[in-house]
């Protein structure tokens, strides 16, 4: 696992584009697996500007999301397809026919063989992933049991409170989201993670314990053979997480 310590959020931003800008350059018509959350927002903002400054041409590129809440229509403010848009796909010069977000709304088990027989015929180069503060990658949450495919997820209070900041209140948070599994999460070729803000405990088991916990699906990690992490010097000074 690579670990880059990043000066700051926007250092570390700048930092995770540059391996999505050289996958795109070397293979124009590759697949991104792509996250939500405050964490990548900052590389998505420095991706648009390659696009416009730079020439990073996003045409041919697919794309698949790791997760949507259920119950949000993709019009909805708060749902993962309306976040996409407003702070990715708007701004760069993808077809959005080639990208995808699993539906939050209608017949979830339709939804999940959907997004199932999707991510079975698809190649991710590069998935991009946040952590939570308890260390769930995507909606996949801490448990004695992890799913290997997408599926509906229960989502634990600690991740309710949050995700309650975009809501005008916890009790507008959705209960449930579809997300992929960690086998299909781990199918990628290249896993790239972006730590910041208050995620110590995540960030503390991911890069100073040896074990993998399901109990912190961020662990995972450990077992890919291409994986990436971005941690702001600030988040990896307060863990005692020292460069090698």
């Amino acid at each position: 696992m690579k670990v880059i310590v990043a000066k700051d959020y926007e250092d570390g931003a700048k930092k995770a584009a540059d391996f999505i800008d050289k996958l795109v350059r070397e293979n124009p018509t590759c697949t991104l697996g792509l996250a939500t959350g405050s964490s990548p927002v900052g590389m998505y903002k420095e991706l648009a500007r390659r696009c416009k400054e730079e020439g990073l041409d996003f045409s041919k590129v697919h794309s698949v999301n790791l997760d949507e809440y259920v119950g949000l229509e993709p019009t909805h403010p708060q749902s993962y397809r309306y976040f996409m848009d407003d702070n990715l796909f708007n701004h760069i010069n993808i077809d959005k026919a080639n990208t995808y977000v699993a539906k939050g709304v209608g017949d979830v088990e339709a939804n999940l063989k959907e997004f199932n027989d999707i991510l079975d015929k698809t190649d991710i180069d590069l998935q991009v992933l946040g952590v939570g503060p308890d260390g769930h990658l995507g909606f996949n949450e801490p448990g004695a049991t992890l799913y290997e495919k997408a599926h509906k997820e229960t989502l634990e209070d600690s991740t309710i409170d949050a995700n309650t900041r975009f809501f005008a209140n916890r009790d507008e948070v959705p209960r449930y989201a579809v997300t992929m599994g960690m086998g299909s999460i781990m199918k990628a070729k290249t896993l790239l993670m972006i730590i910041n803000g208050n995620k110590q405990e995540a960030a503390r088991k991911l890069l100073l314990e040896d074990k993998i916990d399901p109990m912190c699906p961020a662990t995972f990690m450990r077992l890919h053979r291409d994986a990436i992490v971005v941690i702001e010097k600030s988040l990896a000074d307060e863990i005692g997480y020292k460069e090698s």
